[in-house]
């Protein structure tokens, strides 16, 4: 048995090394993204309000746009909407108002 403690602690003696080995890298890795990173913000500065106002007209040309029969459904379907919500919280209101005067009205 104690031989076979010996070849666990061997084995985990080995495992330390690659560990480190494989620390210096990630750090190599940071670094480099950092470069990469300082590169991106280096780039977006020499692009400047020319090229946003350029890439903007050409997603802006992207854009399906919806027809005009499109528009005018979805229009009337929003305000029925909101018609329908409306009468409901009115009458929702005002049977809460009616259940608070009838409340009140029983103390006096």
């Amino acid at each position: 048995m104690a031989k076979k403690a010996d070849s666990k602690t061997k084995l985990d003696k080995n495992a330390k090394p690659e560990k480190e080995k494989a620390k210096p890298a990630k750090d190599k890795s940071a670094k480099n993204e950092t470069k990469k990173a300082a590169k991106t913000k280096d780039a977006k500065k020499q692009g400047g309000i020319k090229k946003y106002f350029r890439d903007l007209r050409s997603e802006i040309k992207k854009v399906v746009w919806p027809s005009k029969e499109k528009v005018i459904n979805n229009t009337g379907v929003v305000l029925t909407v909101i018609a329908v919500c409306g009468l409901g919280l009115f009458g929702i209101d005002s049977l809460l108002a009616v259940a608070v005067n009838a409340l009140l009205g029983i103390g006096a």
